[in-house]
């Protein structure tokens, strides 16, 4: 059986890999399709997409799917044990103020973020992979673009991504076949496109996780899996199985169609079919074990249901946990050799963590009131977006900060909900009655939203580290969280909000909130956007980065680290597919070793 419990699993396996989404996922399904025997073991429960909420209305649901603390993102959405807050395992922050905090979410589901995810699919760029060579800060990457593109090919080919090449700085095209057809834009995309062209601000189409059309179900196998018939011939019956989107659902509640990407509906079923692949849930990995020889044998895990304390043997171990849950993992797996915590020997282990830079202007447009009635539900947002346009400015020191974000936008009439009615009164000054069923008809659809997506440049002030008194309900440490924004992402946050005004106003609209110019108060609080990367960084040099440039540790030569702990940077580009991509090129990396027998 596929998935497997502690009493029944393998004494042995060649890879364990930690976690179960976007990198655990990937790492799982090449090695498996390669052959490798792989032990997945996930912290949450098991999911299965026929638990999706497809097609069902929020007035079928508790409180109109308003969001709860059990569900922050509303009740349908698919997430079922995770959030912001998860019963048993607290964390600390080392400040509650605004600019000092940090929140931290976890999935604890099989398929993990994936299932809720945006999905927004964006290529990091060359300049993306060197930063520091380009204004001095941060670090550079020990790899460049050329080295992921392959990899950025085959995810794409294997998940599905629409989108368009157009040409633009730092915003890599995919060659012929990689990309799906974007679909059609709403009408608030069309009127921003039109008004910000004005501007001079580009508006694209979006790249997203989402089926337009069928897969290429009878070439993409081939060009994924050379020479591998039997791989193959599994994934072309699988991708024969994917539906197109039908344009009737929002991706977060899940997708039984699988017209998305969710680890759960897209790595793991082909990974199981190989036969290779075992999987144990509510399997709470807290320790990486190493053998006499000093290399890793194992981990250790907690059996979430019953309490009990297990371990699992494999040649290979990779952490791909989440960077926190991975960087949590390393500090501690403490011993005589690794007193620090393991991997930790340059003291980098949890150093220079990072999120994505934040901030969100909404307004409404009165060119979009009384539109007649359409099916704007779409791809569940993001049809088109706004890559970074300001390189050469910003490069020449003209915008006062040194990194640059992309803007994603929406609008349009999508199903009604709890909040639909909501908030209007400062545009209808308190109305209530027939007058106000007449106003919420009228401004139903004539609302848009900009959200900016910026990079963060590392910092000392920003990691985290094992708390010296607070533990889970399983007796497992907690992490500690210290967080700094630097002028840098405070004047790129009041950036957004000034072109975001600018749009609205060009639109011919009015913002819903005070425009803020002091970044400090515009920007996201750390971690809320939950891109968080970083505190196991890849580099060049054993003493200032945790893993080389294919993920390996430098400490421990059998211990790999697939997700976005390794990141040196963390571009405007959205991190799932770069995550996914050096998941794949690892992965790889470990197969032809094992090959050669030096793992």
């Amino acid at each position: 059986m596929p998935f497997v419990t502690a009493e029944t699993l393998q004494s042995n396996y060649d890879v364990i890999v930690v976690g179960s989404g976007a990198a655990g996922g990937q790492s799982a399904y090449t090695l498996t399709m390669d052959g490798a025997k792989v032990l997945m073991l996930e912290a949450g429960r098991n999911y299965s997409a026929s638990e999706s909420s497809m097609f069902r209305t929020p007035d079928l649901a508790p409180l109109r799917g308003a969001d709860t603390p059990d569900k922050p993102f509303g009740f349908y959405d698919a997430t079922v044990d995770g959030g912001w807050n998860v019963p048993g395992e607290p964390y600390v922050r080392a400040s509650e103020d605004h600019a000092g905090r940090f929140e931290w979410w976890r999935a604890r589901m099989l398929g993990g973020r994936t299932n809720h995810w945006g999905r927004i699919s964006l290529r990091n760029g060359p300049y993306d992979f060197k930063p520091k060579a380009r204004d001095g800060l941060g670090f550079d990457w020990p790899i460049g673009y050329d080295d992921v593109a392959p990899y950025y090919d085959k995810v794409e080919l294997l998940i599905g991504v629409y989108g368009s090449n157009e040409g633009l700085e730092n915003t890599p095209n995919s060659p012929p076949g990689c990309l799906l057809p974007p679909p059609m834009p709403l009408v608030s995309d069309h009127l921003i496109r039109q008004r910000a062209k004005k501007l001079g601000i580009p508006v694209i189409p979006g790249h997203r996780a989402v089926l337009t059309r069928p897969l290429d179900y009878k070439h993409a196998p081939a060009r994924l899996h050379p020479g591998n018939a039997t791989a193959q011939k599994i994934l072309m019956e699988d991708m024969r199985s994917r539906s197109p989107c039908l344009w009737a659902t929002p991706c977060g509640s899940g997708c039984a169609v699988r017209a998305n990407y969710q680890s759960t509906t897209v790595h793991l079923p082909p990974a199981l079919k190989t036969g290779n692949l075992d999987i144990i849930t509510d399997a709470m990995v807290y320790e990486v074990t190493l053998g006499r020889d000093g290399r890793a044998n194992g981990v250790n895990f907690v059996d979430r249901i019953s309490g009990k304390h297990r371990h699992a043997a494999a040649r290979v171990v990779v952490l791909a946990a989440s960077a926190c849950e991975t960087v949590r993992i390393l500090l501690n797996s403490k011993s005589a050799q690794f007193p620090q915590g393991l991997g930790n020997s340059s003291g980098k282990v949890g150093r220079y963590l990072m999120d994505t830079v934040g901030s969100a202007v909404g307004g409404q447009i009165p060119l979009l009131e009384n539109l007649p009635p359409l099916n704007e539900d779409a791809a569940g947002g993001d049809q088109m977006y706004v890559p970074w346009w300001l390189y050469r400015e910003q490069h020449a020191g003209k915008l006062g900060f040194a990194r640059g974000y992309h803007i994603e936008f929406g609008g349009g009439k999508r199903m009604p909900g709890h909040n639909t009615g909501a908030g209007l009164e400062w545009l209808t000054g308190g109305s209530y009655g027939a007058k106000f069923k007449q106003d919420v008809r009228r401004y139903y659809g004539s609302f848009v939203w900009f959200s900016g997506r910026g990079e963060m440049i590392p910092n000392d002030q920003s990691f985290c580290e094992i708390d010296p008194r607070v533990k889970d309900r399983w007796g497992i440490p907690v992490l500690r969280f210290h967080w700094q924004w630097s002028e840098h992402e405070r004047r790129q946050a009041a950036h957004m909000q000034s072109t975001f005004a600018d749009i609205i106003d060009a639109m011919g609209g009015r913002t819903q909130h005070a425009v803020q110019s002091d970044g400090a108060k515009a920007i996201a609080s750390g971690g809320s956007i939950i891109h968080e990367v970083g505190g196991a960084i890849m580099g060049s040099d054993p003493q200032t980065s945790v893993t080389n440039s294919w993920g390996q540790t430098w400490d421990v030569s059998n211990l790999f680290i697939n997700d976005g702990a390794v990141f040196a940077s963390n571009a405007d580009k959205n991190p799932t597919l770069t995550i996914m991509a050096l998941a794949w090129r690892a992965s790889d990396h470990i197969l032809g070793r094992m090959r050669r027998k030096e793992l």
